[in-house]
């Protein structure tokens, strides 16, 4: 059940969860799957499978909730009852919180979109946003998916940045500067944009941000895990290395079936 009818939502609670897995449209469908499947191939081998899925339960969640108390703001700024009823359901905002997660995992990889621009990896949440947001302009019913974008984008990165739990270190979240809320923004913008997201940080979670001063140790002094430059470094290498298996693996397979399909070829002739 999909969260067609927000005011319903309250006595029938578990939409806020099922509703990330119901997809209203084909091509809604087709376009979850996919990105599940290829995003999923570069995440699941590094985060491994139960973190993985606790990433989508999580995020979907509280993607869910906030669209959900934005539907009822709008109502209440507009009065437009439609916000009330408008169906509110898809996998859109995990995919976009898987981008955050490539974000973090391969930041300075290269990707080629279209075969004619190359964008690094740490830009696609940002493009993607920036692209939903312009579209929104050109439509009526932006209201259905762009909360969704955008609402599972932050919790996406609240959710690595503060909970995700590391078993080589035993701590939660990734504090690393690289990975900063204003890193999502152009470098102008975020000398402005830093206090912001400190604020919204303490607010989610209650946490305040490390100073430049006691940035990478603890109370005893000694190198805080988390924040250790050698061991982002080493993330990243983790996610490079393993995009790298994947096309490999890839043009591996690629090769074999042009190979098999020119002996076919020979034989008929």
């Amino acid at each position: 059940m999909s969260l067609k009818f927000v005011c319903r939502t309250i006595p029938f609670a578990w939409n806020l969860i099922t509703s990330g897995y119901i997809e209203q449209t084909i091509y809604g469908t087709v376009v979850s799957t996919v990105g599940l499947l290829f995003l999923g191939k570069l995440l699941e081998p590094i985060w491994g499978t139960r973190e993985f899925l606790k990433f989508i339960f999580v995020v979907n969640f509280l993607t869910s909730v906030c669209v959900f108390i934005t539907a009822i703001a709008l109502y209440y700024i507009t009065r437009q009852e439609n916000y009330l009823y408008m169906p509110l359901s898809g996998f859109h905002g995990v995919l976009s919180g898987f981008l955050v997660g490539i974000k973090q995992i391969i930041p300075d990889q290269e990707l080629s979109l279209f075969s004619l621009l190359k964008i690094r990896a740490r830009w696609l949440p940002s493009l993607m946003l920036l692209l939903s947001i312009a579209i929104s302009f050109f439509t009526t019913e932006s209201a259905a998916y762009l909360p969704a974008l955008i609402f599972g984008t932050y919790m996406g990165w609240i959710y690595l940045r503060y909970l995700q739990r590391k078993p080589e270190t035993r701590l939660k979240g990734d504090p690393s500067d690289e990975f900063a809320f204003s890193t999502f923004f152009p470098e102008f913008l975020r000398p402005v944009i830093d206090p912001i997201g400190s604020v919204f940080g303490r607010l989610c979670c209650g946490r305040f941000e490390i100073s430049d001063e006691d940035r990478g140790h603890t109370l005893g002094g000694a190198p805080l895990p988390g924040s250790d430059p050698i061991e982002a470094s080493r993330r990243r290498e983790r996610g490079a290395r393993a995009l790298e298996e994947r096309l490999a693996v890839e043009r591996l397979t690629a090769g074999e079936s042009a190979k098999e399909s020119g002996r076919d070829a020979v034989e008929d002739v």
